[in-house]
């Protein structure tokens, strides 16, 4: 969800606001349907906001939660700069500003460079989905009338593919269908690495980060090495999460001041 808030408007928590008349909001863009449990930052801000009223932006809950999510899921801490300011705008139609899972390898470069991020960023970033679910719309077009003369996508593991083609059926395909984003999908680890080397990456953008030299060294490294990835995603996401955004500290993470 951090991520998912800064790539649109900077770190302002603007993927937290409501719709509202005829303004669709971010959470309701196409990216952020798998988006949910806003309830639990609800419940921090609340309990934030009587003790120190209008002291702690929306923008730093989340960037607070996302750290705490990665570390009782098995993976690394960090300090959280803090400081966010939240933002006062938020549309739907920017989401289509967000990495998309049909990125190929200089898409992606673009999108990171685009908000001072390198390459390096992006792979470490990238296994952040190493965590969570992804329905049958973000892969399907995979495994299903790929091209004119594949069924499927050629770099994907024959094996997963039959598996995938499966869970994500054209016809009579269950309303939520989809799957984990790895095995050990509620747990923190380098899983992710080790199956983009087996072909077995979800998202055609988790396949492309071995497309250059540089994100392939990487995925090798971060596959033979958990602690050299989680070394690498902390400091990426403290660079992720201080970029700018947000006029002011919202009373309620829902609705403008």
């Amino acid at each position: 969800m951090h991520f998912h808030d800064c790539f649109i408007r900077g770190c302002d928590a603007s993927v937290l606001l409501n719709s509202k008349g005829n303004n669709k909001a971010e959470k309701d863009g196409p990216p952020n349907i798998s988006l949910h449990a806003f309830y639990v930052i609800d419940a921090a801000k609340k309990a934030l906001e009587a003790s120190c009223p209008g002291v702690v932006s929306c923008a730093d809950i989340l960037a607070l939660a996302a750290r705490d999510a990665v570390f009782l899921s098995g993976g690394p801490t960090w300090d959280v700069p803090k400081g966010r300011k939240d933002g006062r705008t938020s549309k739907a139609s920017e989401t289509i500003n967000l990495p998309a899972p049909t990125f190929n390898i200089s898409q992606l470069k673009q999108s990171f460079s685009q908000r001072g991020l390198s390459t390096a960023d992006l792979i470490a970033l990238s296994g952040g989905h190493t965590l969570g679910f992804a329905h049958c719309s973000s892969f399907s077009k995979r495994v299903h009338n790929f091209d004119a003369t594949h069924d499927w996508d050629p770099s994907i593991n024959p094996s997963f593919a039959v598996q995938l083609k499966s869970i994500c059926p054209l016809k009579n395909r269950a309303k939520n269908a989809g799957t984990i984003m790895d095995p050990s999908s509620t747990t923190f680890d380098n899983t992710y690495y080790k199956l983009i080397l087996q072909n077995k990456a979800l998202f055609t953008s988790d396949q492309a980060l071995i497309d250059s030299q540089e994100g392939k060294n990487l995925v090798f490294k971060f596959a033979a090495s958990k602690k050299a990835f989680y070394e690498a995603f902390v400091n990426s996401m403290i660079r992720m999460s201080s970029i700018n955004g947000g006029q002011e500290i919202r009373k309620d993470c829902r609705f403008i001041n």
